[in-house]
């Protein structure tokens, strides 16, 4: 019987030595897939630091993810299409293909509690991310309550920079309140300086046509609503909350 091949703890080292030790989890499967396909040195290094690169950037996009405040299970690949939900697939594959990112357009997902917004503006930053765009996401409440608390240290500024240079910037939860003066004015000047320039997602319970009313400077409310409106893909998700799905079930057997 062919024995295993082995890895010497020279090799070990050297790898380890290089911030390659990582390698060493699928060395040995690798160095036998060599031996019996016959691998040329050139293929078998390729195939290693193949391994290597793909590690490295599911690393990077993990961490990268963690920063931008995305929930790491909400990947579009542990959405279920089968959920009691409807929505235009036509529009979500249009969405996931991030064309509108390429194309500084935005993406709006409307629906009632729980049928999946942050779910899939979530996943549309993950794919993102792994396609090298920068991504932040935030409740909006609490994007606006950050911004009040910025003038009061004179980094405003700062931080209005900091969100315009991103390639998507996701908003969760709009609308859900009153928009006083001070949070009405950073909702436009987020939405003018990014229109055509970068992305934005925004999930809501309420359509646009129901969010001027929430905002109290109404001529600054009706300019950001149809820039931003203009510029979107809406992806409107109706159906039964999978929260409501996800609840605990009392055991009643013996």
């Amino acid at each position: 019987m062919t024995q295993p091949p082995t890895v010497t703890p020279e090799l070990a080292a050297t790898l380890k030595r290089l911030k390659l030790g990582q390698i060493l989890d699928t060395l040995p499967e690798r160095l036998a897939l060599a031996r019996t396909s016959k691998a040329s040195h050139a293929e078998f290094l390729q195939l290693l630091l193949g391994d290597e690169v793909s590690r490295r950037d599911t690393t990077s996009a993990a961490r990268k993810a963690k920063a931008a405040g995305l929930d790491p299970a909400m990947l579009l690949t542990n959405w279920d299409p089968t959920a009691n939900v409807t929505y235009d697939s036509h529009v979500l594959d249009e969405l996931a293909s991030l064309r509108f990112v390429d194309n500084h357009q935005n993406a709006l997902i409307l629906g009632p509690v729980g049928v999946g917004k942050t779910f899939l503006a979530t996943a549309l930053g993950h794919t993102a991310i792994r396609r090298g765009r920068s991504v932040w996401f935030e409740r909006s409440d609490l994007l606006f309550k950050r911004l009040r608390i910025a003038r009061l240290d004179n980094s405003l500024d700062t931080e209005i920079r900091k969100l315009l240079r991103i390639d998507l910037l996701i908003i969760d939860d709009f609308a859900l309140h009153t928009l006083d003066p001070t949070a009405t004015n950073d909702f436009y000047e987020l939405v003018v300086e990014r229109h055509r320039k970068a992305s934005t997602a925004i999930t809501s319970n309420r359509d646009p046509s129901e969010w001027l009313g929430l905002m109290t400077d109404q001529l600054l409310a009706q300019s950001a609503i149809d820039r931003y409106t203009s510029a979107a893909y809406e992806l409107v998700i109706e159906g039964e909350s999978y929260r409501d799905r996800q609840k605990p079930v009392v055991n009643t057997g013996s």
